[in-house]
């Protein structure tokens, strides 16, 4: 038991150290949103939870990112695209109902205001990797859900709304509501598994769905949602009121 406990300890001071290498390492734009350092590296990507989570594959990211502190934000959105079309009103909370489709415009409107094109969803690979952290539990916190209060909005606790971001504790790169609070879009297209799945990191888009992927679990959802390797679709002009995104800023 003690050398669990001091397992416990190491892995937290471990995980506090990496927050700070990340968050000394960050950008704000110029609409306030702040993205955090990702570093390049590798991790195992999938799980055997579900088929379509299959196969488990090693999946190396050759180049360092900005990703997303925070998902977009009301307020964000409303300073790029001049209009709010979430259902829970609140410019701290995540902007909501935004199709596919619409994330598009919101980038391509981004980088123009920022005279960039340095800006996109993440890929679903991506997503994960920040998501994860580093960590290979189902969640970013261990195995157990009974802990996933202290990190997410989700069935048992969000009220059925949407809630501001950063409230709940952060991953270990200090990330905000990967888990719960708004589905997340990715750039890849649907795919049933992982069969030839890229192992680079890069945007899978060559298959025969329209669906695009959405990630993270969201308000209404129960725990086994949220893990970190769950992965689930949307038809890429649909409009579902707990579906956001979170963006990547390439170096």
């Amino acid at each position: 038991m003690k050398k669990e406990c001091l397992g416990m300890q190491e892995e937290g001071g471990r995980f506090r150290k990496e927050r700070e290498v990340c968050e000394k390492k960050k950008l704000t734009n110029s609409i306030g949103m702040e993205f955090l350092k990702i570093p390049a590296g590798e991790f195992k990507m999938g799980s055997n939870g579900c088929d379509f989570e299959k196969p488990i594959h090693t999946v190396k990211i050759p180049k360092p990112f900005y990703l997303g502190k925070y998902t977009v934000t009301q307020k964000q959105w409303k300073a790029v695209m001049g209009n709010n079309p979430s259902d829970f009103k609140d410019d701290d909370r995540p902007v909501g109902q935004v199709s596919w489709n619409d994330v598009q415009e919101f980038v391509r409107k981004l980088n123009e205001m920022e005279g960039t094109d340095e800006y996109r969803l993440p890929s679903e690979a991506e997503w994960e990797y920040g998501c994860r952290a580093g960590t290979t539990t189902r969640y970013l916190f261990g195995d157990d859900a009974s802990d996933l209060d202290d990190y997410a909005w989700w069935d048992k606790n969000s009220g059925c709304t949407t809630h501001p971001v950063g409230q709940k504790k952060p991953n270990p790169w200090g990330l905000y509501d990967v888990h719960g609070n708004v589905w997340e879009w990715c750039q890849d297209e649907w795919h049933d598994d992982y069969t030839g799945a890229p192992d680079d990191g890069s945007s899978w888009e060559d298959g025969s769905s329209s669906d695009r992927i959405i990630r993270g679990g969201g308000l209404g959802v129960e725990a086994w949602y949220c893990r970190s390797a769950f992965r689930y679709y949307f038809q890429p002009d649909g409009r579902g009121s707990p579906v956001g995104f979170r963006l990547l800023r390439k170096i």
